[in-house]
C-alpha cells in the first residue's frame, strides 16, 4: 500500500514535469464554429433557422451520427504524389488553410515484405512533431509490413503559420473540433485508397496514440478494410477528456462559462467512440486497447468504460495496462514496453 501510494505520487509528479514543459498553450475564445459546418452532408438537411447554436449543432450531431458512413466519406483524391518517399495528396475536407489542406504521409517500405497486400497506417499524438512515431513505422518495415505515418490536420507539415501548436484540431471552437476530426477520418480513408489502388493493399492494421487514437477507432469503425487495430490510449467520451484532462486545462477554461460537460458531450457526440460502438463491432476485427494506470489526460476511468463496451459489444480485444501515465508512456522505459506491445499485436494478428 505505501509503495502503491508513493509510486503514484512519483508517477503523478513526472506526468506534470512532462507535461508543463510546454509553455505556449493558449486559452482561446469560445466559439460555436457555425461557419465551418458548411461542408457537412448533414448541415444541408437541418436549415440552421429557428435553432439557437447549441441546439442546431446537437441536431447536426445526430444527424451525423445516424448517417456517419456518409458524414466520414468524401470522393478519393485524384493528384496523389510521392516523392522521396513523402506522400502527398489534397485533402478531400477543405479548410481556409491551404497547408492544412495538403496531406502528408511518411512511406516506410521494407526491403523484404513479408505480408504482401498489408500495410500499417501510423497516426501520431495530438501536438505530435513531424519525426514523432517514425521510430515506430521504421519498426514495422524492418519486420516486413509497408508503413505510412500520417501528418494529422493542423499538425506538423500542415500547420498554419500563425500557430504554434495544433490548436484548431482540438479547441473551444465547437464546430472546428468536428471538422478537424472528420477531415481526419476522411484524409485516412483517402489514404487507405491510395494503398488500395497503388499497392494492392487489400488488408489494414491502424496504430493511433492518444488523439490519432480516437481517429483510428473512427476511421475502423467506417472502413473495412481495417482488419487490426492496436489504440495507444483510449476513452469513450471526446468531451470528458478535453473536460478531465491535464493537457487540456487551457481548452477547458475557453469552454467554462459557455457550456458544461453534459452539453459538450451531446455536441461532441459524432466524434467520441462511443457513438460508433454498433458499426465497430459490424466487422469482424482484432483490437489492441492499451491504457496507463496513471494517465492524468485520458483518466483510467474513461479508458476502463471503453474496456466495458469493449465486452457488452463482444468485441475481439486485448486489454494491455501499463504502469505509466499519458506521457510518461513516452520515456524509458515504458515506450520500449508500449513499441513492444503495438508491433507484435500487429505482426501476429495482421
Amino acid at each position: 500500500m505505501l509503495f502503491e501510494s508513493t509510486y503514484s505520487r512519483w508517477m503523478n509528479e513526472w506526468e506534470e514535469r512532462l507535461c508543463f514543459k510546454a509553455t505556449n498553450r493558449v486559452v482561446r475564445e469560445f466559439e460555436w464554429g457555425l461557419e465551418w459546418t458548411s461542408g457537412w452532408p448533414t448541415a444541408e438537411r437541418i436549415p440552421a433557422n429557428g435553432f439557437e447554436p447549441r441546439e442546431w449543432l446537437i441536431l447536426l450531431g445526430e444527424e451525423a451520427i445516424r448517417d456517419s458512413q456518409n458524414f466520414f466519406s468524401a470522393r478519393s483524391p485524384a493528384d496523389y504524389e510521392i516523392h522521396d518517399n513523402i506522400l502527398r495528396f489534397t485533402s478531400p475536407v477543405r479548410t481556409p488553410y491551404p497547408e492544412n489542406n495538403v496531406v502528408h504521409g511518411q512511406w516506410f517500405r521494407p526491403g523484404k515484405p513479408r505480408k504482401p497486400g498489408k500495410a500499417v497506417l501510423v497516426l501520431p499524438h495530438w501536438n505530435a512533431p513531424g519525426h514523432a512515431h517514425n521510430a515506430l513505422a521504421q519498426a514495422f518495415a524492418r519486420f516486413g509490413v509497408p508503413a505510412l505515418r500520417l501528418s494529422l490536420p493542423y499538425h506538423d507539415f500542415r500547420m498554419p503559420a500563425e500557430l504554434e501548436r495544433a490548436d484548431y484540431a482540438v479547441s473551444s471552437n465547437i464546430a472546428r473540433t468536428i471538422d478537424a476530426t472528420r477531415q481526419a477520418v476522411i484524409d485516412i480513408r483517402a489514404a487507405i485508397d491510395w494503398l488500395e489502388t497503388r499497392h494492392g493493399i487489400r488488408e489494414v492494421a491502424i496504430v493511433g496514440t492518444s488523439l490519432g487514437s480516437c481517429y483510428a477507432f473512427l476511421a475502423s469503425a467506417h472502413d473495412e478494410r481495417i482488419r487490426v487495430n492496436a489504440f495507444n490510449h483510449c476513452s469513450t467520451y471526446f468531451a470528458d477528456v478535453v473536460w478531465t484532462g491535464l493537457s487540456t486545462i487551457h481548452v477547458r477554461r475557453g469552454l467554462e462559462g459557455r457550456v458544461n460537460l453534459e452539453t459538450l458531450r451531446k455536441l461532441w457526440l459524432p466524434i467520441s467512440p462511443t457513438a460508433y460502438f454498433d458499426k465497430f463491432a459490424a466487422k469482424p476485427k482484432k483490437s489492441l486497447f492499451l491504457y496507463a494506470r496513471y494517465d492524468t489526460t485520458f483518466l483510467p476511468e474513461l479508458s476502463q468504460d471503453t474496456i466495458r463496451m469493449c465486452r457488452e459489444y463482444g468485441l475481439d480485444f486485448k486489454e494491455v495496462v501499463m504502469p505509466c501515465g499519458h506521457y510518461t508512456l513516452g520515456e524509458p522505459p515504458f515506450k520500449f514496453i508500449d513499441g513492444y506491445h503495438l508491433v507484435s499485436f500487429v505482426l501476429r494478428n495482421l
